[in-house]
């Protein structure tokens, strides 16, 4: 019952990722009688689809501790406690952040040594699509924090992106900066170390996320929600000013009708929709958040994602990784001498 159009959006979504996951049910959380009409006019969901009733629905505007203390039987509260008893594998929604994070934080409880959830995203770049992680979960983040981003963000690429070995970069605001560098200091030396678990690239900079010098981006939260949102306000002003250069003269509406295709291409290699569903990692469950003035076509995209990440057992993975990865840390220990 979240976002801008819900629930239609929601409904048209899910028929459309039907179309193109033959495997997955789908469980509807939220008022029935706006609900069923939906289903009716979806015919990918046909025979796979069930609605589950809920009277009330958390605001986009309530606190995070509103929810927790009043939302239980709310469409999300309903929809995430599904997750925790194993009745459903992912749960996706559109609607607000802050409380489904607490939620699910507080229903599903940590992955094994992950202490801090983190939000990743998927990015458009030169080289394709990459993932940046954390995008707001976490202000402040110690080392350990961000080697374990650095881990469950290589496996989320490893999923949804199919890389087969993606490199690991750590943000950092260039080489002159001294803020919070031993932090980011000792996280890179334990990177260093783990090899064989991670192909860790060393330290980038802003401009390494568009360029792509990397396949997963990882950062404190705070860092990471400015470049977020500096990245989409760009792609936002660049693809105005396009729209006004070709619709502003005879010569622009001329070049238009040459390079349509083209720009065509253009438009769809950048389309946010493309792109959406965040991923809430290092939780006991697959949580995935779909921005809320999302169309049907981004919804879609969000429950690949999740979808993506059930089937490619990411969880598991994770707990697998963190625990080589500790392993291969610890300081080995020189043998006895020989008396």
């Amino acid at each position: 019952m979240g976002g801008d159009d819900a629930p239609a959006i929601v409904i048209r979504g899910a028929n459309q990722a039907a179309g193109r996951h033959a495997a997955p049910r789908f469980l509807f959380f939220g008022d029935q009688d706006a609900v069923r009409p939906l289903l009716a006019q979806a015919p990918a969901l046909a025979g796979r689809a069930d609605i589950v009733h809920a009277e009330t629905v958390i605001a986009g505007d309530a606190k995070p501790g509103w929810a927790l203390r009043r939302g239980r039987r709310s469409s999300m509260g309903l929809a995430i406690q599904a997750v925790k008893e194993g009745r459903a594998d992912a749960v996706v929604s559109a609607g607000n952040t802050g409380a489904l994070m607490a939620m699910a934080k507080y229903s599903l409880g940590m992955l094994p040594g992950i202490s801090r959830p983190a939000i990743a995203a998927i990015l458009p770049s030169r080289r394709g699509a990459i993932v940046c992680l954390d995008l707001g979960a976490n202000i402040e983040c110690d080392a350990n924090n961000l080697v374990d981003f650095a881990v469950m963000g290589a496996l989320f690429a490893q999923t949804v992106l199919g890389r087969a070995d993606p490199t690991v970069g750590l943000l950092t605001a260039g080489p002159f900066a001294q803020e919070d560098r031993d932090v980011v200091q000792d996280a890179a030396r334990v990177l260093a170390r783990a090899d064989r678990q991670i192909a860790f690239h060393g330290f980038i900079e802003g401009h390494d996320i568009m360029a792509g010098t990397v396949d997963v981006v990882v950062s404190d939260g705070f860092t990471g929600n400015v470049a977020l949102k500096m990245a989409e306000g760009s792609l936002r002003l660049y693809a105005g000013w396009l729209r006004e250069s070709l619709s502003t003269s005879w010569r622009g509406r001329f070049g238009y009708g040459l390079a349509r295709g083209a720009l065509r291409a253009m438009r769809t290699r950048i389309d946010p929709r493309r792109y959406n569903g965040a991923m809430l990692l290092g939780l006991n469950g697959t949580v995935v958040k779909s921005h809320g003035g999302i169309d049907s076509f981004g919804f879609a995209k969000a429950l690949d994602v999740a979808i993506e990440m059930h089937s490619g057992n990411v969880n598991h993975r994770i707990i697998d990784a963190l625990d080589r990865l500790h392993e291969s840390s610890q300081p080995q220990r020189e043998p006895a001498p020989i008396a």
